[in-house]
């Protein structure tokens, strides 16, 4: 009999191993070896496909960031598409929240980063934002859907009651949290909404003053 054939090693391979090491361990846990060893090959073969560790991070974002939907802003204007590419951009991110450090510096050089930062851009500065306030609701926006989605709030509370009695007078109920985990849904959209509703606001105002110019 032949030796069993390993599959070909590729970018995509590499790519994938990485983000379902990341998923299970968290980012910290990437290494060279580790993901040579889930992959089957030896360290040296990964630098065939990427110079370094970094390349191998930002494609597992860009690959994860790829299935964010961000034609919703060629279709309608900043009101309309920003719930609805909020939402998916958070669902994104809660299937694999290791990856929400990695953005903490910015998109870099990522492209499906850079072009979903562009289209979100574009999209406030067309509906009258000025570039300033533009950038700063971009920033703002992005930075609540990442910290909503590095892990479920919900979950942390120990279902232990007689940890809160007494102690924590207002948490007699926080025992029942962990069971709950469709509150982490909920909280993030009550935030959305309020975030939504604040930025009309202060909308209404920079083009009130536009029109006043």
């Amino acid at each position: 009999m032949g030796r069993p054939r390993v599959p070909l090693l590729s970018r995509e391979r590499i790519v994938s191993e990485a983000m379902a090491l990341i998923d299970e361990e968290g980012v910290a846990a990437l290494s060279t070896r580790k993901l040579a060893a889930r992959l089957g090959v030896q360290g040296p073969s990964l630098y065939n496909h990427f110079k370094t560790m970094d390349e191998v991070t930002d494609a597992v974002v860009d690959a994860i960031l790829d299935t964010v939907d961000i034609e919703i802003f060629e279709t309608a204007g900043w009101r309309t598409a920003l719930p609805i590419w909020a939402r998916n951009y958070w669902s994104a991110l809660q299937r694999h929240p290791g990856i929400v450090p990695l953005m903490a510096r910015g998109p870099a050089t990522r492209p499906t980063q850079l072009r979903l930062a562009d289209a979100f851009y574009g999209s406030l500065t067309k509906g009258g934002w000025p570039p300033r306030q533009a950038t700063e609701v971009a920033i703002a926006v992005r930075n609540y859907i990442a910290g909503s989605a590095l892990g479920s709030y919900f979950a942390g509370f120990t279902e232990d009651p007689a940890f809160y009695a007494g102690q924590y007078p207002h948490l007699g109920q926080a025992h029942l949290l962990p069971q709950h985990s469709e509150l982490d849904t909920a909280a993030f959209e009550r935030g959305l909404s309020c975030m939504i509703d604040g930025l009309m606001l202060q909308y209404s105002e920079i083009v009130g003053l536009g029109a006043t110019r």
